[in-house]
């Protein structure tokens, strides 16, 4: 019988009684809490802090990850200005990809386990010690890559994969011409074209980047600085123009793009680091038949991404697995200095992806 922890004793006015209450007893308990960057406010680098906030719950479709590492991609740049919400239920902390080791599943996961290795596409939240993803967009680390380096992956092998290979249908002998090239969806998408077969043209802004793009397999690299990469493309193509083309640049290169497309060429924009609009002559298109595609990723619903994240597995973790196609890692930052690493991917000195490290 519970035993009361006090007895309250009534003396009513037509007989003696007595009763007890027990004490209210709260019951309280507290919640995990993790470190991650908040955005305070839309603004430059210095809005990125680090703060203490609760641990992500995880649904039955995700799995919960112990962050190893997350990479910048230019989107965490436009969302830290204001310019790109993650999408609806997203975790509002940037970062869209990450590695790291799973640290819990949900009931109807059945692929992954606790204590998996592994790296992951995010809507949001990699800029944290812990992240939850659906478990369709959650790719094991392959072999020969190093847990920390697999966070370079997840994100530029679903964008060129999706773009130049399942949209773009980039093949064997074509020409493909990705425009920043040292950047990390150029280096990688070097990487991947020449596994493919595909003949590859790039357009960077020094010499230090071009050297880097040769070396990882370009055939030629144009400085766009210094000269007309139109006029160039046509030259190396013997007048044909390119078959597929990677944009990031936007509005002012749309033109430009167009003039260095052969007939049936596909033109990919991925973003618009240079400008929204642009002007263009329509006869281009018209008298060569070509296709102008855009997307981002982070928008796809969850079906399109483990499609993707299906595909990539694939046919890209092959090419990586067999040391044809390699991450490359700029700089390391801890977590902490997450403002200081968007201040280098503004800057375009690095080559290749900037790394975080909680």
């Amino acid at each position: 019988m519970f035993q009361p922890d006090e007895a309250i004793y009534e003396k009513p006015r037509s007989s003696y009684r007595w009763s007890w209450r027990e004490p209210k007893r709260i019951f309280c308990q507290t919640k995990k809490t993790m470190k991650a960057i908040i955005i305070t406010s839309p603004g430059g680098p210095e809005v990125l802090q680090l703060q203490e906030v609760e641990d992500p719950e995880i649904k039955d479709d995700e799995v919960l990850i112990k962050v190893e590492a997350a990479a910048l991609n230019q989107g965490d740049i436009y969302q830290r200005k204001g310019l790109y919400s993650p999408p609806k239920g997203a975790s509002l902390y940037p970062g869209l990809e990450c590695s790291g080791t799973i640290e819990s599943v949900g009931r109807h996961v059945s692929r992954w386990k606790v204590g998996d290795q592994v790296c992951a596409l995010l809507a949001g939240g990699g800029y944290a010690e812990k992240v939850a993803v659906s478990a369709g967009q959650v790719l094991p680390v392959p072999s020969g890559v190093s847990l920390k380096d697999a966070a370079c992956l997840p994100e530029v092998a679903c964008t060129v994969w999706s773009t130049v290979f399942m949209k773009s249908h980039l093949s064997a002998g074509e020409t493909f011409l990705v425009h920043g090239g040292s950047s990390g969806i150029g280096t990688f998408a070097i990487q991947m074209a020449k596994y493919q077969g595909a003949r590859v043209i790039i357009t960077a802004g020094s010499e230090e980047k071009l050297a880097a793009c040769k070396n990882l397999g370009a055939d030629v690299c144009i400085n766009y600085k210094t000269e007309d990469f139109v006029a160039r493309v046509k030259q190396e193509t013997e007048g044909r123009g390119v078959d597929v083309i990677l944009d990031s640049v936007g509005g002012p290169y749309l033109q430009k793009n167009f003039d260095s497309l052969n007939v049936d060429g596909r033109l990919f924009i991925i973003g618009a680091l240079s400008g929204m609009a642009a002007e263009i002559n329509l006869s281009s298109l018209l008298a060569r038949r070509l296709t102008i595609q855009a997307s981002t990723l982070r928008g796809r619903n969850p079906e399109d991404k483990e499609i993707i994240v299906r595909e990539v597995e694939k046919n890209v973790w092959p090419g990586i697995m067999e040391g044809k196609v390699k991450p490359v890692v700029y700089k390391y930052f801890p977590l902490s200095k997450a403002a200081e690493a968007h201040r280098l991917m503004e800057s375009s000195k690095h080559i290749g992806k900037i790394l975080l490290l909680p």
